[in-house]
């Protein structure tokens, strides 16, 4: 084993941390015979040679060598061998190559080319991978059909062999480890796809085994969505059952047409003895479903500790698999989606119910929907004995704010079972709170509000509930004097913005004049650190106190002139707000909306906005600003023209770009035109658009912010009310 190794330059070669002369010891560590050494190799291999996904030169050379170690029976843990020469290999580059148009001197060449390389590389040796479908290691057998799948250049070979194979195979895993290949040489290659979807819909028929029949409706919603049946959610709901009871096996039913139409549709028409056919809806000496799977040996490395992880708990942790990728593929079926996570949020097997809780996340974070009945059924999870489940579903409430509202009895009540425990403990550097807590006062609930009060007393808050205080409205008024007290207690050092910021928010919110000389204390002795991040929260507090701030006159009037835009602006805000005098703040706007910096420009547009008419004389300015390059200035400006000037008109077709252009203006537009009390034409259409679209606006690839929900959802009420209506848009 190995012939070669020692004559390729490895020091030459390089990985993620540099000359790759540490990788034959790693080669061989994974064909070491003790578990610690391949554990540490692996870790090895997947931390410098294949670092997060990137191909080297060094990873190249590697590859003779992996295909050499799957080959060899000798070693132990060839399945993991096989999932990094996978992922090593399983760039497709397909049509969609990513050399073309690009030149050697272009950036990303390399990469690419290595991608490309790798990939030739791995398919060139793929044949390896043909004969280990039916090796004695379980887990070889769990990752050689994926390998299969997604590296060999004869998919209608590999097609063949994994349907054989199915007919042989008796462990619960590996058969549904094939049934995947199968469904991912559907989505690659569009000639097989038909006929594979005949396939997973015979098997969703033909199976007895729940598990397979799971497993190829959720291939079968992956490669042929239109394919699958009426009942999906009944036909899964019941699968669940099946395998939750965990049923005997017991006899096997000859489908209609006998074991000829079966084997016709199977695509095995060679076979003599068709009744082996029996075997794909009953295996042989079949484990039990939820038997557990064999556990590694425990290592001290990444990857040792994440196979751990993903098998630790349960034996049936592929069932939830199975319901993740039918929830991925069924997409925009809302309704079906709803229904099916519904059911498992009602199933009384609680690790069930756990994984549902999970899979909420993304269908309501990506898709409008009725989601009242979901967000019941998991805030009833609040009440379970299990801590994990409480805790998944608590932290899936506190991102919905105002959808949360169904879940709300159960989250008073958990905050009032747990008022000890809700309480945040600092550990490090690191803050947390009770997402129980968080979550009833995000929904806007009045029972929030003595376990806040008793929160402002401990030593540390949690910065997320002083922000979520706002969500209260005039019910979070019994909190002012707490406020004000942890306000005013506040050390003046670098620690002040952090701290500070939640608790003059919620007193801005709150209107709290009462507060005035806590507000000022923080304005007048803010240390250097951040001082100007302070300055613009206090300000935002003494604006919110109106006339009733009159004491800060002095103090806004110094800040006007004499400090950064950012707050000069919030200083003239607040100074309009006390005295009402826009000739005293009305000049030094005007300046900075002709100021060349663009942030400079927004920050004036937007104080000038909130003066509304009696800013008349700065629309010259604002016009100015509507043809800027920048889409948020633009923006900026269109919102306070409409204020200052009381009509749509002049600002209609800047909203409308921008509405367009940048999905993350529409909120404000959207309130800027609730504000007017009518929508110009070429507005409407927008809005009622909005309305009618399942996905959320704000949906990002890979990347989801907490206040997203709660961004949409604003933006939907918004568009009901610029539109004048009383909810009876359709929202899904």
């Amino acid at each position: 084993m190995f012939t070669g190794i020692d004559e390729v330059d490895w020091a030459s070669l390089g990985h993620a941390y540099g000359p790759a002369d540490d990788v034959p010891g790693l080669l061989r560590g994974l064909a070491s015979a003790d578990a610690m050494e391949r554990e540490v190799a692996l870790d090895g291999m997947y931390g410098a040679v294949h670092h997060q996904g990137d191909v080297y030169d060094a990873t190249l050379a590697c590859i003779p060598f992996l295909l050499e170690l799957v080959a060899s029976p000798e070693v132990q843990d060839r399945g993991c061998v096989i999932e990094l020469l996978t992922s090593i290999g399983g760039i497709d580059l397909g049509g969609d190559d990513e050399l073309d148009g690009l030149g050697p001197d272009d950036e990303g060449f390399e990469d690419a080319a290595n991608y490309a390389m790798a990939a030739a590389a791995v398919a060139a040796g793929a044949d390896v991978f043909l004969a280990l479908v039916g090796d004695d290691d379980r887990e070889v057998r769990l990752a050689a059909p994926g390998a299969l799948a997604s590296l060999h250049r004869d998919p209608a070979r590999v097609l063949v062999l994994l349907r054989e194979r199915l007919t042989a195979e008796t462990d619960t895993e590996v058969r549904l480890a094939l049934v995947e290949a199968v469904g991912r040489i559907a989505l690659r290659y569009e000639s097989l796809r038909e006929e594979i979807a005949d396939w997973l819909g015979w098997l969703v028929g033909a199976a007895q085994d729940p598990a397979l029949r799971l497993a190829a409706l959720a291939q079968l919603a992956r490669c042929a969505p239109a394919r699958l049946p009426r009942d999906v959610v009944v036909t899964v709901t019941d699968l669940l059952d099946q395998l939750r009871r965990a049923p005997g096996r017991g006899g096997r039913p000859v489908p209609p047409g006998g074991w000829e139409d079966m084997a016709a549709v199977a695509g095995l028409p060679d076979l003599t003895d068709l009744a082996v056919l029996s075997e794909l809806t009953e295996p042989p000496d079949a484990p039990d479903l939820w038997e557990p799977a064999e556990l590694r040996p425990a290592a001290p490395t990444l990857v040792g500790r994440l196979r751990e992880e993903q098998r630790a708990g349960r034996g049936a942790a592929w069932a939830d698999d199975l319901l993740r990728t039918l929830h991925s593929a069924l997409d925009d079926r809302v309704e079906d989606r709803i229904a099916l996570v519904t059911a498992q949020l009602r199933s009384p097997d609680r690790d069930q119910r756990t994984d549902a809780v999970w899979m909420c996340g993304g269908l309501v974070r990506t898709w409008r929907g009725a989601y009242d009945e979901v967000v019941r059924l998991v805030g009833a999870q609040l009440g379970d004995p299990d801590p994990r489940l409480r805790e998944a579903a608590a932290a899936w409430l506190e991102g919905l704010f105002e959808v949360a509202r169904p879940a709300a009895d159960a989250l008073a009540a958990r905050v009032a079972a747990d008022a000890g425990r809700w309480a945040p403990e600092r550990t490090g550097d690191r803050c947390g709170t009770g997402s129980a807590l968080l979550a009833l006062t995000r929904t806007g609930d009045a029972r929030a509000v003595p376990a806040l009060a008793r929160a402002l007393e401990r030593p540390v808050l949690d910065g997320r509930l002083g922000y979520a205080i706002t969500h209260l409205g005039e019910a979070a008024a019994p909190l002012v004097p707490a406020l004000r007290r942890r306000l005013g207690g506040l050390p003046l050092d670098e620690r002040l913005g952090e701290e500070a910021g939640p608790l003059l928010l919620a007193l801005a919110h709150l209107g709290a004049a009462e507060a005035l000389p806590e507000v000022l204390r923080v304005l007048r002795g803010a240390p250097a650190f951040r001082r100007e991040w302070v300055a613009e929260s206090s300000l935002r507090a003494l604006a919110a106190f109106g006339p009733a701030a009159g004491e800060a006159v002095g103090d806004l009037r110094a800040l006007l002139d004499g400090c950064s835009v950012a707050v000069a602006a919030s200083a003239a805000r607040a100074l309009w707000a006390v005295e009402g005098e826009a000739g005293a703040v009305l000049p030094r706007l005007r300046g900075l909306l002709l100021a060349p910096d663009a942030a400079h420009r927004r920050e004036a547009a937007r104080v000038v906005g909130a003066m509304g008419r009696a800013a008349g004389a700065a629309v010259p300015e604002l016009r100015a600003c509507l043809v800027a390059p920048e889409v948020w200035l633009r923006v900026d400006a269109a919102l306070a023209l409409c204020r200052v000037t009381g009509d749509s008109g002049e600002a209609a077709p800047v909203m409308v770009g921008a509405w367009k252009e940048n999905r993350h203006t529409r909120v404000d537009i959207a309130g800027c035109l609730a504000e007017l009390g009518h929508v110009p034409a070429q507005a409407a259409p927008l809005l009622r658009a909005e309305l009618s679209r399942a996905r959320r606006h704000n949906v990002s690839d890979g990347t989801s912010g907490e206040h997203d929900v709660h961004h949409d959802e604003k933006l939907l009420a918004l568009c009901r009310r610029a539109l004048g209506h009383s909810g009876e848009e359709n929202t899904a």
